[in-house]
């Protein structure tokens, strides 16, 4: 699925509001530094030191998430295969007779795999193809039933292939899901918040120097706003850089070996 917002324009008013927040933040430590005492001064840090533990807390479980559901979302693309895999060779257990109008279901079946993944992340027209994928499904199972009743097939091939085809249809499900698998929206909005209440705080506290220190404000600014865009760029693998083409290359090598 598509964020909400597209990473790289979210991450550049991220960053915009992070140069002018701590800009804000040195100009009001400047305006309140004559009237703030030491001790003032000491317990704020107490506070911006939680903030900013929050905010590292935040951000550490959103890329672990993210990595985690990325590493899942490969791992079910070479779940898929060995299950197309396996349940193709299976087909061998049927009369010769049935054998070729069923391979040919399942070349038209990895056909739509392949094509659904190629449509994202333009979400609605993916679905129209998970459609004709499920379509394609039943005919397949249709076809295997009939032909697993015949007097020559395989005696165990009822529950060798039906078997495999299940684990097949199920996988299929499971890829779709994981397409809506997601952190709400609320989880970003918090880690959006909390970068800007740490570059106000960060203003704040370099408002101690006379002159501004454009190496800490640039990069603390770009440090948070490129963390950011790789959680998002993990969390949504197929709109941005890091793309999941790699391993969808295996579907397409097997789709090669049913010629």
């Amino acid at each position: 699925m598509k964020p909400p917002i597209p990473p790289l324009l979210s991450t550049l008013l991220l960053f915009l509001g992070m140069l002018v927040l701590l800009e804000l933040g040195r100009r009001l430590g400047i305006q309140r530094k004559r009237r703030e005492s030491e001790g003032e001064r000491g317990n704020l840090g107490t506070i911006e030191g939680a903030i900013f533990a929050l905010f590292g807390l935040v951000v550490a479980f959103s890329f672990s998430g993210a990595a985690l559901r990325f590493n899942e979302k490969r791992m079910l693309i070479a779940e898929e295969v060995n299950c197309i895999e396996t349940a193709y060779l299976r087909l061998y257990l049927l009369p010769e007779e049935v054998r070729p109008e069923l391979q040919d279901l399942f070349r038209k079946y990895v056909d739509s795999r392949i094509e659904t993944y190629r449509r994202l992340p333009d979400i609605r027209s993916a679905y129209v193809e998970i459609a004709q994928s499920k379509r394609l499904q039943q005919e397949i199972w249709n076809e295997a039933v009939g032909g697993t009743a015949l007097p020559h097939s395989h005696p165990n091939a009822g529950i060798l292939l039906l078997s495999a085809l299940n684990n097949m249809f199920d996988i299929s499900t499971k890829r779709t899901m994981a397409l809506r698998l997601h952190p709400p929206t609320i989880i970003y909005a918090l880690l959006f918040g909390l970068s800007l209440t740490c570059a106000l705080l960060a203003g704040y506290r370099m408002a101690s120097g006379e002159h501004r220190s454009w190496l800490h404000i640039l990069g603390f600014a770009l440090i948070t706003v490129v963390t950011v865009y790789v959680i998002l760029e993990i969390e949504y693998p197929r709109t941005g850089l890091i793309r999941l083409e790699s391993p969808d290359e295996v579907l397409l090598n097997i789709r090669e070996s049913m010629r």
